[in-house]
């Protein structure tokens, strides 16, 4: 259908989850085979009433479907304290019974204006008031997240904006367990007047006297910890911030984590962090610890139990599973509050974790990471992600496994016999060993362009003609089925172009990454004609396809390459052969394997996936991708962007409030889940942890399954089976790793030796 090639998009209907109907197609040619789609996101046009319409009858989105009825009076609440201020010249004072008093009556005069009749709660107007001066940083983070995304939206075209009020609110984050008033809520001239006016005086000591654990400090780590300078946690006399962070400040979180400069790339991200904070709030000097390490098992002597239980409460801001999961277990075993959260692009979500309350965050498990089928990678992709992780196996298998396989053959004794036996790849593994110690070693620069000329042919032609010979684009499957269809593009060999830059940024990269493995160095104005030269020099044998080459059809298919357990050295004269060429093991030979490093732009990583990607994609037809997306996708770069992170943070801080108020009603605490792109806001009450029970000697006793354990000290074992027996438990088995130490069927005799053990 050569009609429907640059055609106007078309609206489809889907038709299942493989389907898709582009509708009437008569008049647009003969259908003949294959075909590829492009998704078109169509613009949309959004209209937006003006104010004046808009405040009799709000379009309003809602922020928290569990406070339904909240954002019209909420609108009635903001209009009764604009009249206020018009009157008054001012907001009303905090907590200030008699300015509520008025704020209230204006309130219920609009609310019975126009045609839809508002039901007001007294104290939701009532607490507006109080609040009217109030100036809180985790609310300004959220609204200020908020508005500089609607901003973006603007001015970009992209995403969806808010239609056309939005209203939220935390009031259970008032405290509960200290007094608010009028006197205790007044403003003292204190930098923390604005949060005083809200929470009150009492409650702002118990902020300053909190003990608080931050691990993390990037984009979140930043942003949370100007929120807690802000606020002035941890300033009192019992105050104290922990940060740990291991990482250093590289030039690309300079656009997000916003407590850093360019001076600082190359510091240390946590003392960074802790000083620009302190500059921000002096009452701060000496209240920060910063930590170098790592949190996890290995640094159990830094993070020692004394650390952990003088800790009232810890704050994640980490970019991996495994840190969160290690922190959460920390924080479940010692039984401290923990608040987690995250962001990816403009979605972002909050999590309180509480003891003997709550799950924890182990307790759900995150969808596995996306991994793509190896037949896929290896033969048939079919978009740009296929390409570049292909050409990341490539870098990993040029330049970082081979040069570890020959180092270990060089250091460890018997290296042959005693590993490659049990691996059952033998004869890969030696044939790497072989080509980078005999057959492909370099002397010099010169050598290593070869080299990567030579790979540049074996990967995008010969590989290529050899898919062709197999699977020729006119074959078809067993039910007689174009082979060639669907996700599987039918390929064409690439012919080496010096004047192509694809073509010369791989052979370029391959060749001074293939000499960094050597550390062979070379002149650093070397001039891209001597590249040309020794290629001009080269001879490049002609390609003939192997007919015993076999090759995956389908990820469904056995792989007819697998090797089925270890093979043999007897009667394998393959082997033999590799073997007896391989030289003696020489521990002064080293090779350096490269380490990825995705922030340097002179190492030339990026440069070779890069060019490596978008040659397999020439070869695939599958449109090309610049350096900037391809380091995006293969460094697995997490989108951060500022605004989202903000408004995490700021969610974050809520939920920080009632923790530290010591608020012990699940109910209270929200769980949120944002994406300002749509945009959308959903806010969940905790799951709370399971219970058990069991009939003690005094009746039913109930248990938290995840926060409850029995604690006894150094005892015998007569007192502790005894112990149990006083809370009408009987134990039946007691055992210590692999050893049966105590059972109810041993003999008298048997236990006789061990009860004063």
């Amino acid at each position: 259908m050569e009609a429907l090639n640059n055609s106007e998009p078309r609206k489809i209907v889907v038709k299942g989850p493989y389907t898709f109907s582009i509708g009437n197609v008569s008049g647009l040619g003969e259908y003949r085979r294959g075909g590829l789609y492009t998704q078109v996101k169509m613009p949309k046009l959004v209209d937006f009433q003006p104010l004046s319409e808009q405040l009799p009858k709000p379009e309003i989105l809602i922020s928290d479907f569990a406070k339904f009825d909240r954002p019209q009076q909420l609108h009635i609440g903001f209009q009764a304290l604009h009249a206020f201020r018009d009157k008054h010249d001012h907001l009303p004072k905090p907590h200030s019974d008699k300015d509520a008093t008025e704020i209230l009556e204006l309130a219920q005069g609009l609310a019975g204006q126009g045609d839809d009749k508002v039901e007001l709660d007294d104290k939701l107007i009532r607490e507006l008031s109080y609040q009217a001066r109030g100036d809180l940083s985790p609310m300004a983070a959220f609204f200020g997240g908020l508005a500089a995304q609607e901003v973006l939206k603007s001015v970009s075209g992209k995403f969806h904006p808010i239609v056309q009020w939005l209203y939220f609110d935390s009031l259970e984050s008032l405290p509960s367990s200290v007094e608010r008033s009028e006197d205790l809520c007044k403003p003292t001239g204190s930098r923390y007047d604005g949060q005083v006016a809200v929470f009150g005086a009492k409650f702002q000591e118990k902020l300053a006297n909190v003990n608080q654990f931050l691990v993390g400090a990037g984009a979140i780590g930043c942003e949370m910890l100007k929120n807690w300078a802000l606020m002035g946690l941890g300033t009192g006399p019992k105050g104290k911030i922990n940060v740990a962070d291991m990482d250093q400040i590289e030039k690309s979180n300079l656009n997000r984590q916003f407590l850093f400069r360019p001076k600082d790339v190359g510091k240390l991200k946590a003392d960074c962090a802790a000083e620009a904070v302190q500059a921000m709030n002096p009452e701060l000097e000496g209240k920060i610890i910063t930590f170098r390490d790592r949190v996890g098992p290995e640094t159990e002597h830094v993070f020692t139990e004394k650390f952990w239980e003088e800790l009232d409460g810890v704050t994640n801001a980490l970019d991996n599973v495994d840190a969160r999961q290690y922190v959460d277990r920390r924080c479940v075993f010692f039984r401290k509050p923990l608040v987690d959260s995250g962001t990816l692009g403009t979605k972002g979500n909050s999590q309180v974790v509480l003891p003997r309350l709550t799950e924890s965050y182990s307790s759900s498990q995150d969808p596995p990471e996306q991994s793509f089928p190896q037949c896929t990678l290896r033969s048939f992709p079919n978009k740009i992600e296929h390409t570049i992780a292909w050409a990341k196996e490539k870098f990993h298998q040029y330049f970082v496994g081979p040069p570890e396989t020959v180092n270990l053959y060089n250091t460890q004794a018997n290296y042959v016999e005693q590993s490659l036996k049990q691996a059952g790849n033998e004869i890969p593994t030696l044939q790497s060993i072989r080509d980078f110690l005999v057959s492909e070693k370099p002397s010099n620069f010169d050598d290593c362009i070869v080299w990567a000329r030579n790979q540049f042919e074996k990967e995008y032609n010969n590989a290529i003609q050899q898919l062709l010979y197999n699977f020729p684009k006119d074959s078809t499957t067993a039910s007689g089925a174009p082979f060639w269809s669907g996700p599987k593009r039918a390929p064409d060999p690439l012919k080496f172009d010096a004047n192509n830059p694809t073509h010369f940024s791989f052979v370029k990269a391959t060749a001074n990454l293939h000499a960094f493995n050597y550390g062979i160095q070379k002149d650093k104005a070397m001039p891209e004609a001597r590249y040309l030269e020794v290629m001009a020099n080269m001879t490049i044998p002609e390609f003939s396809p192997n007919p015993t080459v076999k090759i995956q059809a389908d990820e469904n298919e056995p792989d007819p390459n697998a090797q089925n357990g270890a093979s043999s050295f007897n009667d394998n004269d393959e082997l033999q052969n590799i073997v007896s060429s391989l030289p003696h093991p020489d521990p002064s030979v080293k090779l350096q394997p490269v380490e990825f490093e995705k922030d340097d732009d002179t190492n030339h990583h990026i440069d070779f996936i890069t060019a490596a990607s978008n040659l397999r994609a020439q070869n695939y037809a599958i449109a090309e991708a610049d350096r900037h997306k391809t380091k995006f996708i293969a460094g697995k770069i997490i989108p951060a962007i500022a605004t989202t992170t903000a408004l995490v943070t700021g969610l974050v801080v809520l939920e920080l409030y009632k923790i530290i108020d010591g608020k012990d009603d699940i109910e209270q605490y929200k769980n949120g889940f944002v994406n300002l792109a749509l945009p959308f806001f959903g806010f969940s009450e905790p799951i709370a942890s399971p219970k058990g029970e069991y009939l003690g000697s005094n009746g039913k006793v109930t248990i938290d399954k995840l926060w409850d354990r029995f604690e006894v000290e150094d005892v015998t074992l007569r007192e502790f089976i005894e112990d149990f027996k006083k809370q009408g438990l009987d134990i039946m088995m007691l055992s210590s790793g692999v050893s049966l130490l105590y059972a109810s069927f041993y003999p008298p005799s048997k236990l006789k030796d061990r009860m004063g053990l």
